[in-house]
């Protein structure tokens, strides 16, 4: 039995409203671009996917794991949205692009400036038909500079942020973060910038021109590690589970299994002696400041550890639940998807999907109390061409017949 077979079905809905009204042509592959464009349709925007026809975006081929046939990788960052097949590296295919652009809020590309203008894509080339248009780029460096052309992947952008340089234990080398954290992080900027310059939109009519990058992105993510080094010159070090900073921030391995404890400032520390039945060691003098606990830090992890190792996992989280101390368990992927509370607030749940039932995972945003985004399942290729255009140019059945027979769409 699959793990989605346990998931609630959640039914198609009307969703958040809150960009009802707003047209985003999705020019994107792979994740950066369409989780970007996924947060702006799970908050209401109408989305059409234009893809290359045959072959479509490029995270349709990623897999295994597949289901039915169909990449999960991109299943997991495009529903909500319509795909439109079109050719616009082809004549006729860039004039129905500018057609659909003139009756856009947002158009939203992951290409390079070199490669957005050979293909008529950039923001001078659409602006001038579409003065008001929102264009938003995510590329791995940015619109400009030196390194402007380059490609780029999250694995890349990672390694050049410095993320990757403090993840792992120390006696290991760097380690690329679980997730596409750099891809992730980008698409949160360029749905936020994008929601911003809609806002503005409404006071100046102005359009405006978003250049969002993956290295950018990810590299303020880091601003916690690289401001204490601007301000110290102390450079930070790989520690693992452990916090640099904060004294006893890590993993300590209970009876049958691992979980983290966060002893951030004075009155959790006296929460947690009292909690582990030795308060008499958390009033110590020595240990009254997490200063004076960073210079005793081996000894004092000593001895939680010893501590900590004396019970099963589920007995110190309950304990520690009753006395308000920061601590959980370290979850695979599988015990996160059958996490009862995130379930319960919507994180994850089914849809259907042709003839069957495709997992999704939530907004995660609750907005007047309701995170339930659900409008439609991911897209398969190009089946919404013929709405699209005959909805949004008023174009015929008999011309949608030719674009389809020439291979344009």
């Amino acid at each position: 039995m699959l793990p989605l077979e346990n998931l609630p079905v959640m039914t198609a809905g009307n969703g958040l409203k809150l960009l009802d009204g707003v047209r985003v042509l999705d020019l994107t592959t792979s994740v950066a671009g369409p989780y970007a464009t996924l947060l702006l349709a799970d908050m209401g925007a109408t989305v059409v996917k234009i893809e290359s026809p045959g072959k479509g975006d490029d995270a349709r081929a990623w897999g295994p794991p597949f289901l039915n046939g169909e990449s999960l990788w991109f299943a997991s960052v495009n529903r909500n949205k319509q795909s439109l097949t079109l050719d616009y590296s082809k004549q006729d295919g860039l004039t129905i692009l500018k057609d659909l652009v003139r009756i856009s809020d947002v158009v939203i590309v992951n290409k390079t400036l070199k490669v957005q203008k050979k293909l008529g894509i950039d923001d001078a080339s659409l602006r001038s038909e579409n003065p008001t248009l929102i264009h938003v780029s995510i590329t791995g460096f940015g619109l400009t500079g030196a390194r402007a052309d380059l490609p780029c992947y999250d694995l890349i952008a990672e390694g050049y942020s410095g993320v990757m340089d403090l993840t792992g234990e120390p006696e290991n080398g760097p380690q690329k973060v679980g997730t596409a954290a750099a891809d992730l992080l980008a698409g949160m900027d360029a749905a936020m910038a994008t929601i911003a310059a809609l806002f503005e939109r409404t006071r100046s009519g102005r359009g405006h021109v978003v250049d969002i990058s993956l290295v950018e992105s990810m590299t303020r993510f880091m601003s916690p590690r690289i401001v204490p080094y601007l301000g110290s010159g102390q450079v930070p070090r790989r520690s693992g589970g452990r916090d640099s900073v904060i004294a006893i921030y890590q993993v300590f391995e209970a009876q049958d299994g691992p979980l983290t404890i966060g002893l951030g400032n004075d009155a959790i520390w006296g929460r947690f002696w009292n909690a582990v039945g030795d308060p008499e060691f958390g009033a110590k003098q020595e240990y009254s400041s997490n200063s004076l606990r960073q210079g005793a830090r081996a000894e004092i992890v000593e001895r939680i550890k010893r501590i900590i190792g004396e019970r099963p996992r589920i007995q110190w989280l309950e304990i520690f639940k009753k006395a308000r101390i920061p601590a959980g368990p370290i979850y695979r992927v599988d015990e996160v998807a059958m996490d009862r509370e995130l379930t319960q607030r919507g994180m994850f749940y089914s849809v259907n999907h042709a003839d069957s039932q495709m997992p999704q995972v939530g907004f995660g945003i609750h907005i007047d109390g309701s995170s339930a985004t659900y409008r439609r399942s991911p897209p398969r290729l190009g089946e919404d061409s013929d709405v699209v255009l005959r909805d949004w140019l008023a174009m015929t059945q008999a011309k949608i017949a030719q674009l389809r027979q020439s291979n344009l769409i």
